[in-house]
Parts: structure tokens; C-alpha cells; sequence
């Protein structure tokens, strides 16, 4: 079912852990399938991403779409950072059975939601941010509220 990219980031994950004084932290989940991500991201004053630290609770495609996530961004602009898309993410792995795309949109919304979070502390606007909502499809801390 997995490949071999796939196994390695799995049984070998990249970068797992929590960064303690990290500028920003996303947290993202699908109460569907109970995966839960969060990232957590060291950014110097150039806006490069100089460390990335990820947890995970979930799946072995949660956690291998995490690992490889991090790879991606780390020592990129929060900008270049912004531009990782799920599919990027799963070609990187050499793919994932379409019952496990999903993990990878997980691992893209919780790129983007601990950059919205550094954002949206500091004043700063980045366009490709626009319309994101880090609490879509991510309830587990209140009930929706009404729009």
C-alpha cells in the first residue's frame, strides 16, 4: 500500500518535535479521521524559515506527509514557504493511496495556519494568506460559530 519514500518518512520522520521559543505555530485537524498536526516554525528576520518542528497524531501518511513538509520549507522564505501545495507534497513522497491524499492537505493547511498565526501576531499581510481560515475543518476546541 505505501511506498518505499513514504515508509521512510514514516518509520523515520524528519524534524518531529516542538520548537520552545518558535515565532510560530499552527495547529490543524479533521476530526474525521482524528489526525491532528501541529507545526512549529523558527523564523529569522529575513523571513526565512531557519527550523521547522513538527507533531503529529495520526496515521502513518500524517506523520509522512509532516516529515516531508518540513523538509520542503525548511531554509525557505515564509513566501516560498506559502507556495507548498498537498500535491507538491505528494509527488515528493512518490505519491499516496488516494485514501491518504488527504493527510497531505493536512500537512499544507498546517504549514499555512502557523504562518497565518506569525502574520497575524506581527501585522504582516501575505496575499497568498487571503480567505485562508485556519479553523476550517478544524473544530476540536469549540463548536462552529455561527457565520
Amino acid at each position: 500500500m505505501y511506498n518505499e519514500k513514504v515508509m521512510d518518512h514514516f518509520m523515520n520522520p524528519r524534524n518531529v518535535g516542538e520548537i520552545e521559543d518558535a515565532e510560530a505555530i499552527g495547529e490543524v485537524g479533521n476530526p474525521r479521521c482524528g489526525d491532528i498536526m501541529r507545526m512549529y516554525l523558527k523564523i529569522d528576520n529575513n523571513d526565512v524559515i531557519t527550523d521547522v518542528k513538527f507533531k503529529t497524531y495520526g496515521c502513518g501518511s500524517a506523520i509522512a506527509t509532516s516529515s516531508m513538509a518540513t523538509e520542503m520549507i525548511k531554509g525557505k522564505t515564509v513566501k516560498e514557504a506559502l507556495k507548498l501545495t498537498n500535491m507538491a507534497v505528494v509527488e515528493a513522497l512518490d505519491g499516496l493511496p488516494p485514501a491518504k491524499v488527504h493527510c497531505s492537505v493536512l500537512a499544507e493547511r498546517a504549514v499555512k495556519a502557523a504562518i497565518y498565526n506569525y502574520a497575524k501576531a506581527r501585522n504582516l499581510m501575505y496575499e497568498e494568506l487571503e480567505g485562508f481560515d485556519p479553523n476550517d475543518g478544524h473544530d476540536h476546541h469549540h463548536d462552529h460559530e455561527e457565520e
